[in-house]
């Protein structure tokens, strides 16, 4: 997750463009320090904070693909639950066909991405708001679909087979270590999008399609491979879900309130930003855990942040923070700076500090 581009040179003065204001150095860093410390987290933190991070993994899992299709591609859904629960039916249906539920993680992910695939033909027809509503239909469609399927286990659902040779310690640790691969991966493969050229197009999409097509973006292919990544993620966010929560149900892997928790995540922490999302999760979760004796309480609160934060904080608190601080923690965009004029404001502002004032006492 290195961002070390090499600033560019744009004409004499002392213009350059660049990624980030602060050494790549610091970025692999971090990231080495926290993906050691989440590996190790099984065996150093209690038991019940361990599942705590594994739903917190899900949630950023979800909300991530989210962000990427809303948030970078300017496809508003309110139907990726419905990728969820074909993640999570797929890594039952693998299950039951005998193989390791560990192993079927990346064949559920393959498999919602190729039932993805025909469905853009579908949706693709439809803009805004009436893409959003198709997007539930579909997600609707798909839960029925699954309902019919004896075999899956119909409306009651059926246990996921294939744990029952774990002991409960080793079940959770494994479960927690897959869901936090897939989101580290999740993350990381999601960066190097946004830093490809596909990110530029996804940007250009986003802010002006009209003016991306007439540049000769391909702008229609790029919406359907971003489709295609964003049902597969949250196809392995199901898939992983069908491992923590082992009874796969369709009233909870196609519940609508995932579809409501990636939005809201991602309002509040920022669209249009990796960090966003994740931040979104953090909030989230501690209201959850500091409230959890208070009802549905936190879910009042959480929706009145989101409210408050959408009307007078459109991007977001990560956002707020980046546009404040000049600061990102995952760069994917350029900026240009005038070192020259930098420093004259540097200078100026050092020439207008007043001298240090000389206290006396008297005796």
């Amino acid at each position: 997750m290195s961002d070390a581009t090499p600033t560019l040179p744009l004409a004499r003065g002392g213009v350059s463009v660049e990624r980030s204001s602060f050494s790549p150095i610091y970025t692999l860093v971090g990231t080495l320090i926290i993906a050691v410390f989440f590996t190790a987290a099984p065996w150093i933190l209690p038991a019940s904070w361990v599942s705590i991070l594994s739903n917190f993994f899900i949630l950023v899992i979800m909300a991530t693909m989210w962000n990427l299709l809303a948030g970078y591609a300017g496809m508003v859904s309110i139907g990726q639950q419905g990728f969820v629960g074909l993640g999570a039916y797929a890594m039952l249906y693998f299950a039951i066909k005998g193989m390791n539920p560990f192993v079927a993680i990346p064949f559920a992910i393959v498999t919602c991405a190729i039932l993805a695939y025909p469905i853009t033909y579908l949706l693709f027809r439809l803009r805004g708001g009436y893409f959003a509503v198709a997007t539930w239909v579909v997600a609707d469609s798909a839960m029925l679909i699954i309902l019919s399927i004896a075999l899956l286990g119909g409306g009651t659902g059926r246990y996921l087979p294939g744990l029952s040779n774990l002991s409960p310690s080793q079940l959770n640790h494994y479960t927690y270590l897959a869901t936090w691969v897939v989101a580290f991966v999740v993350v990381v493969a999601t960066y190097f999008i946004l830093r490809s050229r596909l990110g530029l197009v996804l940007s250009s999409m986003r802010d002006n399609e009209t003016a991306a097509r007439s540049a000769g973006a391909k702008v229609t292919s790029t919406r359907r491979l971003i489709y295609v990544i964003a049902a597969a993620g949250c196809g392995a966010a199901g898939a992983v879900l069908a491992i923590s929560q082992p009874f796969v149900q369709p009233g909870n892997a196609f519940n609508l309130n995932w579809a409501a928790e990636m939005l809201f995540v991602s309002m509040i922490g920022g669209l249009g930003t990796i960090e966003g999302p994740i931040l979104g999760c953090v909030i989230y979760f501690v209201l959850q855990q500091s409230l959890q004796n208070y009802g549905a309480w936190y879910l009042i609160i959480f929706g009145t942040v989101a409210v408050i934060i959408a009307i007078w904080q459109p991007r977001g608190l990560w956002g707020a923070i980046r546009d404040r601080f000049h600061f990102e923690l995952l760069p994917v965009g350029y900026r240009v700076r005038d070192k020259v004029r930098v420093k004259k404001v540097k200078k100026q502002k050092r020439s207008e500090t007043p001298p240090a004032s000389v206290v006396t006492t008297s005796e």
